[in-house]
């Protein structure tokens, strides 16, 4: 695919929705005629389109090697989210993508042991790679996947945490949750102070996503631990909205999220924002 064809807009049908929380939903897409809509990377993103009402990029959350179909799992929070999730299956959907660069498994990220550390709906991004790598076993070394949110109830995919994830031989999952609660006997406390008592190896490469607080403090702890920002990277893709660098609106620094990212190793960003 070339870089214009991303510029144009392909048609989707929604054919599952699953609710993950009380406001996050994830889209199975698929192309009319079956399969997937196009190929993309663990990382890459796609814009999202109802004609009339908005469109907006998300991150595609399946794993490439997903051939069937692709997802998104989205949160409630404005306009075009509020219509999304007012979808039913069988609705029509357009989709422009892919978009940005990617995490890289085939690169750096190639038999190393990893370390995903995610905040709330940060999973989602990050979902797409730890399947990739869960389908490529044999070129990565062990997994450690440390994730919190606010509540129990706010964990995504905490189905398929506990089904898959958890059961797969090397693969350690760590879940906390803000504050304690009911039918709750795991872990509770906010994510970066979690990440330093489990005290992981400084040899792991790690993949962060969540709201830009918990991301900042993760790095100040991974910091702390010994760990270098050239082993760290994020994804940013909430600060994207056009998508081909015209707008300006996704700039930190001297950087563009949709055309230097979203992918960032924290070694190549001048400056974390404040906020998305």
């Amino acid at each position: 695919m070339n870089s214009n064809d991303t510029l144009i807009p392909y048609v989707g049908v929604v054919t599952d929705i699953r609710i993950d929380t009380p406001d996050v939903k994830t889209f199975r897409v698929e192309a009319p005629e079956g399969g997937k809509v196009f190929e993309h990377m663990p990382g890459q993103c796609a814009m999202l389109s109802i004609p009339g009402v908005g469109e907006a990029m998300f991150s595609i959350t399946s794993s490439p090697t997903n051939k069937e179909f692709m997802e998104f799992s989205i949160k409630k929070c404005g306009c075009l989210t509020n219509w999304l999730h007012a979808m039913e299956v069988g609705q029509m959907i357009t989709l422009r993508g892919p978009y940005g660069n990617a995490f890289p498994v085939e690169t750096e990220l190639k038999g190393k042991d990893l370390l995903f550390i995610a905040g709330g709906i940060g999973l989602a991004p990050l979902r797409s790679v730890i399947n990739y790598v869960r389908d490529n076993r044999e070129n990565y070394g062990d997994v450690q996947i440390v994730y919190g949110s606010r509540s129990k109830d706010d964990l995504v995919d905490y189905k398929e945490i506990i089904d898959e994830w958890m059961n797969d031989k090397g693969i350690e999952v760590n879940l906390t949750i803000d504050n304690a609660q009911e039918g709750w006997d795991g872990h509770v406390g906010f994510v970066p102070n979690y990440v330093k008592e489990l005290n992981p190896s400084t040899s792991k490469a790690v993949l962060v996503c969540g709201p830009p607080i918990m991301i900042k403090f993760t790095l100040a702890g991974l910091k702390e631990l010994g760990f270098t920002e050239t082993q760290v990277y994020t994804t940013m893709e909430l600060r994207m909205k056009c998508g081909v660098g015209k707008c300006g609106r996704c700039n930190i620094g001297n950087k563009y999220v949709c055309k230097d990212g979203p992918v960032f190793r924290f070694d190549q960003l001048d400056e974390l924002p404040d906020e998305y």
